[in-house]
Parts: structure tokens; C-alpha cells; sequence
């Protein structure tokens, strides 16, 4: 939509200039009168209040305060012919957006005017994506703009209608976490607990204790009784992340939680009884650990009721922008004015593969953040993240993940075909073989 401006100075010459000078670009307004402004201002609603400093009866400093007294976000861009560093200092001080001074000329005024705007857009963005973080309890890292994304929330909302249990895969980093907490906030469970435990980070003699809780006397250090996380947990949701660490000789114990809904404390003779819906995830192949012996087959099963496979950031570039201003808003909290992220900043940010996920892309923008020196992220602050952002080498990525050259064929040729458009003469010439051989391929 077209902005809208309002231009006030006590010369009706200045104001008649200003607006027909502004109305090829904008929808403009103009008084002559500050106090006459003021009134419009909280009546009408701009997008950019343009002043003069120098104003009989009301100063134009005296209108800022006036005018941010009634909406504290309204942008006002100041113009005075007897400007000074000290002038423009208070001004800005007193919540100017811009401060110019007389005579000017028509591109440092509209460059200003612009300048403003993307700042009022900027804010808009900033309160838009915290209220998101806020809605999300958390779960804020999560963006579907891709398909891949899309699909994912899609299954994860059915299995939040549900009891069953989650086993969520995917690498470290990418999210899986907080889809475990999207999907706790969208169950039936919501008002209960979610508690949450890396299960890599429990001390391997103390896991059966800390799941299930212990009784005094137990062991030498169980001084008191102490429940468990499934405890803990009871009403809500119990997410167990790096599911795949867990001991070999607690597994059963799991096993039977989850068929049964009874535990057994450390050192009790009873059971109790368990009101838990578990999540599991983690980043490696279970079934590999099963097929080594490491991971129980049974309790493989039985956590492998609904499978969700987070994909990793390099297979959803589309959610990366979005991504980014979520994560500048998180990083910038209790920084003195918003950031942003310049255009070309973003564009290498979207080039790199991010081996590290969403956790990777979040540090490094809480980095770029603190050492920035600049209103907005530049391209500067994420270069220095790194040399260069690695080239998608299909070569290299096959031989890391050794694929046969029937498979590296394969993804090449579907590779040229969607470069092409599917126009298999221009990708059969690009392979440098004649069409009969590129249909037989493709069949």
C-alpha cells in the first residue's frame, strides 16, 4: 500500500513544495500548524510525520513529545534550517527516526523518508515474530514454509490428536526439540508438564533412578526418596531426546513403562502407576543400533509407533529467511534497537549448508548480533562466520555417503532434467547423449 505522509511547517510555501514533491511517490498531507497536526495525527493515523524544528507556538520537538505521548511508535523525520550536531542529537534523542537539514536535496529526502519506513516495517516484523515466539511456548524454531517442513507439521499435528507414541529422527540441530514441544502444546496434554531429558547426559549407574525415581536407603547416596521424570511428568508430556544413549540394561525397565503405564522406584517393592505420553528422539539410525545389538528390537517397536523425520536445514532452504528474522529477534533481546538483516547478508546465509542445523544457524546469528557494529546485519558480520560457504559438491556428497554409480547416474540425471525444465533434448545435450539413450534412462 502506499505510504502515508504528513508534512507541517509554518510556511505554507515550504508544505505546498514538500507534498507536490512527494505525491508522484506517496499519499501526502500537509498543515501549517503544529497544533492543527497534532489533532490529525491522532485522528487520521501516518506513516511518517515530516516537521520542521523552527514553529511559532509549538516547537517541532514539542510536537515529537506530543505526538509520541499519544502513539510512542509514530515515525517523525525532522527538517530545520538551523541545524547543529547538538540539535540533531536531542532531536534523535527524543525519538526523531531522521533528522535533515535545510537546503537539502530531493534524494537525501527521500532516502530519509524510505530509510523510516523500513524501520516502521522492521518494528511491525520485530512485534509480529515475538508474539509468534510467545504463541509458540517455545517451539519458535519451527518454520514451514517448505514442503519438506509442511509436511512434517502436518504429521505432527494428527499425532498431537493422539496418545501414541512420537520417535522423532533427524540430525542434531534441526529441530527436534522443538517439535517435540509443537507437538506437547497442540495435545490434550497442554496443561500438564513437559519435561524434557537428554538422555546422553544422565549419569549411566544413575538412569534407571532418574527415570523412575529412587527410595531412601536404596544405594549408599539415596538419602532421601525422590521421584522420577516420569513422575515429574505425570498429566503431560515426556520427552526423552537422544533416545539411542539409553543404557542397554535400562531398556527393558522403558520397555515395560510403556506397555504397562507401572513403574517400579529404585529400592521400592511396589509399583505405581503412570499417567505419561512419551516423545523419543534422536539423531542416529536405531535400526542399525538394533541390528548391532545396542538397541533393544522390542522397545525399537514399541517407540515406533509414529515416526517423524525432521529434515535438515540444507533440504529446506525456503524456511531459512524466516528463520532468520525469528532468530534475530531471539538474539537481539536487550540489544538498544532492532536488527535486521540486509538483503545480500541473507542471500549468504541461504547459500551455506549449515551442517549444524537451526542450532548452528542461531549461534551464528547471536554472534553476528554482538559483534555487529551496524543498524542491520551486513554481509560483513556473516562472512566472518566462516571462509565461504561450502560448494553442494555432488561428488564429494556421494562419496561421503558412499552411494553406487548406478545411484550417482541416477541423481545427476534428475539433476540436469529439473535444471532443464524436463525438456529431455536440451537435458540429453547437456549430457552429451542423443535421445533414445536419455528415454531409456528415464525409464
Amino acid at each position: 500500500m502506499t505510504a502515508k505522509l504528513l508534512v507541517v511547517d509554518d510556511d505554507p510555501a515550504v508544505v505546498d513544495m514538500l507534498c507536490e514533491l512527494l505525491a508522484a511517490r506517496y499519499q501526502v498531507a500537509g498543515e501549517t500548524s503544529a497544533s492543527a497536526a497534532l489533532a490529525r495525527i491522532i485522528v487520521e493515523g501516518f506513516d511518517v510525520v515530516i516537521t520542521d524544528v523552527e514553529m511559532p507556538g509549538m516547537r517541532g520537538t514539542e510536537l515529537l513529545a506530543a505526538i509520541h505521548e499519544h502513539n510512542p511508535g509514530q515515525l517523525v523525520l525532522m527538517i530545520t534550517a538551523f541545524g547543529s550536531i547538538e540539535l540533531a542529537v536531542a532531536a534523535v534523542r527524543a525519538g526523531a527516526c531522521d533528522f535533515i537539514t535545510k537546503p537539502f536535496k530531493t534524494d537525501m529526502l527521500l532516502l530519509a523518508i524510505e530509510r523510516a519506513l523500513r524501520e516502521r516495517l522492521m518494528r511491525r516484523e520485530i512485534v509480529r515474530l515475538r508474539q509468534r515466539l510467545g504463541d509458540d511456548h517455545g517451539g519458535g524454531d519451527l518454520v514451514a514454509r517448505s514442503p519438506a517442513m509442511r509436511q512434517v507439521l502436518e504429521l505432527g499435528a494428527r499425532a498431537a490428536r493422539s496418545e501414541a507414541t512420537v520417535l522423532i529422527t533427524g540430525e542434531s540441530g534441526a529441530g527436534k526439540g522443538a517439535l517435540a514441544r509443537w507437538i506437547h502444546d497442540r495435545s490434550g496434554r497442554r496443561d500438564g508438564p513437559l519435561v524434557e531429558v537428554n538422555c546422553a547426559a544422565l549419569p549411566g549407574a544413575l538412569v534407571e533412578a532418574e527415570l523412575f525415581g529412587v527410595r531412601r536407603g536404596a544405594f549408599t547416596d539415596a538419602h532421601e526418596s525422590r521421584d522420577g521424570l516420569f513422575v515429574e511428568a505425570a498429566g503431560g508430556t515426556l520427552f526423552l531426546d537422544e533416545i539411542g544413549e539409553m543404557p542397554l540394561d535400562v531398556q527393558p525397565k522403558l520397555l515395560r513403562v510403556l506397555e504397562s503405564s507401572r513403574a517400579r522406584p529404585v529400592g521400592a517393592t511396589a509399583e505405581i502407576d503412570l499417567d505419561v505420553r512419551l516423545i523419543a528422539a534422536t539423531n542416529c539410525r536405531i535400526d542399525e543400533a538394533v541390528a548391532a545389538g545396542t538397541f533393544r528390537a522390542d522397545l525399537f517397536y514399541r517407540l515406533d509407533v509414529v515416526r517423524i523425520a525432521v529434515p535438515p536445514l540444507r533440504d529446506r532452504i525456503e524456511d531459512i529467511p524466516e528463520l532468520v528474522q525469528m532468530l534475530l529477534v531471539r538474539a537481539a533481546r536487550g540489544a538498544p534497537a532492532p536488527i535486521g538483516i540486509t538483503e545480500d547478508a541473507l542471500k549468504w546465509l541461504c547459500r551455506r549448508d549449515w551442517r549444524g542445523n537451526v542450532r548452528e544457524l542461531a549461534n551464528a546469528l547471536e554472534r553476528a548480533v554482538a559483534l555487529s557494529e551496524h543498524e542491520m546485519i551486513v554481509l560483513e558480520d556473516v562472512r566472518d562466520l566462516a571462509a565461504e560457504p561450502p560448494s553442494h559438491d555432488l561428488l564429494a556428497q556421494a562419496a561421503a555417503r558412499h552411494l553406487s554409480l548406478d545411484q550417482v547416474e541416477r541423481g545427476y540425471i534428475r539433476k540436469i532434467l529439473d535444471a532443464c525444465d524436463g525438456n529431455v533434448s536440451r537435458a540429453a545435450r547437456i549430457l552429451g547423449i542423443d535421445r533414445r539413450t536419455m528415454y531409456r534412462k528415464i525409464e
